[in-house]
């Protein structure tokens, strides 16, 4: 059984690095510290419109897609700097659509406003690592304050560009980048990057996102403070201050998250007047399986709250239905997850949340409002033939005066395997 799975290791890793100079794929550094998963993901997605504001009148999206995720990750080699490679290939596949319920964000939308029977796409990071400070070229996926991992469809966006990750003083991790194009969520193709200033995409794309900022942990980690600065050029720039922390209290544990972004149009204002300050906080009350959490969130300025489309933002109130962050939005949050591993049912979560909002500028004349009910509940199979297969369940009514109503609803089945 080692040999054969030696023999797959040393297969999968030179097929998927075959970009690699041979120096650096033949070394034993390379071959045996590497990992690489296999996840299977079968999603549903619905959403119903209703009261439908603007010109899309489209009643319904709703699609079926199956997706497959490989994950390649590399040792490094031995000696001051170290090389080594990651990869990911991802392969969606159209189970049910129509021109008529497209544009869900599962499958590509065609000209002809049909979705393509598949779609895949193959990319590589070289790296280099000295210390703790690590360099990435290629097919990147970072996860930041001002770009979060947006991975909420069938399959997650990527960028292509350069990172760096520096871990040299204890508790802090510093992070540097630019990107110079993405492959979106639903697409196999690189296209430039734009920007959403809340929910409305803008038409006008950027060379690149520059980033820079870092994390500091400290008091045992339960503390942390984070600085960023971002700019996709000639469209917005963006600072990032934020807080984090936790507080044992007897048999409870108090939470904070607290954050402030601070967005300005930047060079050649091809999206506009951007002028956004967004404030959110999110406070939390955990105490065994309950965990309880109360955010308000405002937004200031003459916009909406921009990022990078089409991505989530680390905004408190952030859902992946109604986004909150119209101009001068006003919104208070109530939630509660429980797991169910308290009761004896380990695997078994589910969260319901409530989200309002008022004093949304509109421009139409009148004071927006929005409100979003949304409801969570997920099992991962813990024994047997079928362990560690997730179900997800998500169902959502979001309603407002001045967008469009939306009832939505997701299945969501996944494994993951672990290859080696």
């Amino acid at each position: 059984m080692m040999q054969k799975v030696s023999i797959s290791r040393l297969t999968l890793a030179a097929g998927m690095t075959s970009m690699i100079p041979p120096a650096f794929a033949a070394d034993a550094g390379f071959i045996t510290d590497a990992t690489a998963t296999l996840q299977a993901r079968n999603y549903y997605f619905s959403r119903d419109f209703s009261d439908i504001v603007g010109p899309n009148q489209q009643s319904k999206a709703e699609e079926w897609g199956q997706g497959f995720i490989l994950n390649f990750r590399s040792g490094y080699t031995p000696g001051t700097v170290g090389f080594g490679a990651d990869a990911i290939g991802q392969l969606g596949i159209k189970l049910d659509s129509s021109r008529d319920r497209s544009g869900t964000g599962l499958l590509p939308v065609g000209s002809d406003g049909r979705a393509p029977d598949e779609y895949s796409r193959m990319g590589v990071a070289l790296k280099a690592k000295v210390s703790k400070t690590e360099l990435k070229v290629g097919e990147l996926q970072p996860n930041l304050p001002v770009l979060t991992f947006s991975d909420i469809r069938l399959l997650p966006p990527t960028y292509q560009g350069v990172s760096i990750v520096s871990n040299e003083v204890d508790g802090l991790t510093l992070q540097g980048g630019r990107l110079r194009s993405t492959s979106l969520r639903n697409e196999a193709g690189d296209d430039r990057m734009r920007a959403m200033l809340g929910r409305t995409p803008q038409a006008a794309f950027s060379d690149a996102f520059n980033y820079a900022g870092g994390d500091y942990a400290f008091n045992n980690k339960r503390t942390s403070f984070g600085l960023w600065y971002a700019q996709l050029e000639d469209i917005y720039n963006q600072r990032y201050i934020g807080l984090k922390h936790s507080e044992p209290l007897g048999d409870w544990v108090l939470g904070a998250n607290l954050g402030y972004h601070d967005s300005q149009a930047d060079g050649g204002k091809l999206a506009g007047n951007v002028d956004n300050q967004a404030f959110y906080s999110l406070l939390s009350a955990k105490r065994g399986g309950h965990i309880f959490y109360i955010g308000y969130q405002a937004m200031y300025g003459d916009s909406a709250f921009p990022r990078v489309f089409a991505n989530v933002s680390p905004l408190g109130n952030e859902v992946p239905t109604y986004e909150f962050a119209e101009r001068d939005e006003r919104s208070w949050q109530a939630r509660y997850d429980y797991d169910f591993a308290a009761m004896g049912w380990p695997g078994l979560i589910a969260t319901v949340r409530y989200i309002t909002s008022d004093n949304v500028s509109t421009g139409m004349g009148f004071e927006g409002t929005a409100q979003e009910r949304d409801l969570d509940i997920g099992y991962t199979v813990q024994s047997g033939p079928l362990k560690n297969v997730g179900i997800r369940l998500r169902n959502v009514a979001a309603r407002s005066n001045y967008r469009s109503d939306i009832d939505e609803n997701r299945l969501i089945l996944s494994y993951t395997l672990t290859l080696f």
